[in-house]
């Protein structure tokens, strides 16, 4: 039998070259996901849907030859539906739901010879940065119980972070992969707008705010499944430029001297926590140690023109998801269907006008001009993911007040990662710092239009430097 520090000692892509090379079987890796999911799911509450005989089975029969066949896989319950699983979005008004068919998204994994092997937990249709909901309670960080593991991939986040699996499935709108990367000390990549499909209902999501990828320990397993999931689908809206050659292959390429910028304060001009700042200049120095040309250096940000433009875009959004499900049910809203900032979030839809929603995309468009023209000066872009280290349980509230104030206090908290969702460009965050009482600080880098190949680089460069895999909270 599989042991548990044989199975953590490998990331997806070694733990599917031994279940190639017969070392092991892809059940006995499968039995060390579940085990492991049995000991820490009552910590850190992270699962919301298992099916472990549907799993073993799949792991007891031929495997394909994808690059992590065999290798357990998790995906966050916010709309990338599994056949034949719940599919609840975090929210007591889809209690019940099980979903008909595998999105776009879902299928490429599946492809991958990735067996899934639960749902993860999620902010209430991914609102909020943090995963605590009336539905599934509060999924908390593996590095320390008594914080969160960030919204909205929290669940799939402390999933990866406590060991259950190698890496596992998020969905990015505003921060909500890098985020809870962050929180955890995992790698997370949000990719280009376009990169991957938003099929098959949809071609994007919140007026194309967001994408999903994966949140994952090592750098290369990013880059592997991005491989396998990237490319546009018959009847996208949009692409993006397609890669020159496989990411993976990007990853451990020397990125040469890059031109370095970096910021101390949230790009809105939010002073960071000392923790965090003193994290940025770490990641400088390291840098700059590196060959890297590095100066202080940002774009100019609005954030009077870009706040009420972001809640016009997810109000609207809302308030179609809520109509469109009361629709499906044939029924009226009662109290206790939903939060109370995403019912605020519905209600304030009600008064955006088209005009509304028209200034805000070209509010975003704007900002994506003046990205565009930064990152023809420079590579990247670094700060923190956060302003401050990961929130306590039960500081960031949806219980209460309405979206006008929890967007003003969520940007408080998120410094650039919202900007890369409205530009479209890529960012990741890089687990490079810890602060004094043990808790991971995410690293931001972000780099213009299309270009993960050059994120990959140096994510491979950081990742030899400073190496993190070896890094585990102790559960």
């Amino acid at each position: 039998m599989l042991s548990f520090e044989d199975y953590v000692a490998e990331d997806a892509l070694g733990l599917a070259k031994l279940i190639r090379d017969g070392e092991v079987s892809a059940l006995e890796v499968v039995e060390a996901a579940l085990a492991r999911a049995d000991a820490v799911e009552p910590e850190i509450n992270a699962l919301v849907a298992r099916r472990d005989d549907e799993v073993r089975a799949q792991a007891a029969a031929p495997l394909g030859d994808g690059p992590f066949a065999g290798v357990p896989f998790v995906f966050k319950d916010l709309f990338c539906w599994q056949a034949g699983w719940p599919a609840e979005a975090g929210s007591r008004l889809w209690k019940g739901f099980v979903a008909p068919l595998d999105f776009t998204h879902t299928a490429r994994v599946k492809a991958s010879g990735a067996i899934p092997i639960a749902r993860t937990t999620t902010s209430e249709y991914g609102i909020s940065i943090s995963t605590e909901t009336a539905a599934c309670g509060a999924t908390r960080n593996p590095w320390n119980l008594d914080h969160s593991s960030g919204g909205s991939s929290g669940g799939t986040a402390s999933a990866v972070a406590a060991g259950i699996v190698p890496m596992g499935h998020g969905s990015d709108g505003g921060g909500s992969i890098r985020i809870p990367a962050a929180n955890c000390g995992l790698f997370g990549l949000k990719p280009t707008r376009g990169r991957n499909p938003f099929g098959p209902f949809a071609g994007e999501g919140w007026a194309g705010l967001a994408t999903q990828h994966v949140l994952s320990r090592s750098v290369r397993d990013s880059a592997a499944m991005l491989d396998v999931t990237q490319g546009p689908e018959p009847g996208d809206p949009y692409a993006c430029p397609p890669p020159t050659r496989p990411f993976l292959d990007e990853v451990g390429v020397d990125p040469g001297r890059l031109r370095v910028a970096y910021h101390l304060t949230g790009l809105g001009g939010a002073p960071l926590d000392p923790v965090n700042r003193a994290a940025v200049l770490d990641a400088v120095d390291l840098l700059r140690a590196l060959g890297h040309e590095v100066e202080e250096a940002y774009p100019e940000v609005d954030t009077e023109l870009l706040g009420p433009a972001m809640i016009a875009v997810i109000a609207a959004n809302q308030k179609l998801a809520l109509e469109s499900r009361y629709k499906e049910l044939g029924r009226v809203p009662e109290k206790d269907d939903v939060e109370e900032i995403t019912r605020s979030f519905a209600e304030r839809g009600e008064s955006v006008t088209a005009a509304d929603y028209a200034a805000a995309l070209l509010a975003f468009h704007q900002l994506s001009r003046r990205f565009g023209r930064f990152f023809e000066r420079h590579d990247v872009l670094v700060s923190t993911v956060l302003a401050q280290p990961p929130a306590p349980i039960g500081e960031i509230r949806t219980d209460t007040g309405d979206a006008d104030s929890f967007l003003e206090m969520g940007w408080k908290r998120m410094p650039v990662t919202q900007y890369f969702n409205m530009t479209g460009c890529p960012a990741m965050s890089v687990p490079l710092c810890w602060s004094p009482d043990g808790l991971p600080i995410g690293i931001h880098v972000g780099a213009a239009f299309g270009r993960e190949d050059l994120l990959f680089r140096l994510a491979g460069q950081l990742e030899e430097t400073r190496p993190w895999f070896h890094r585990r909270p102790t559960l």
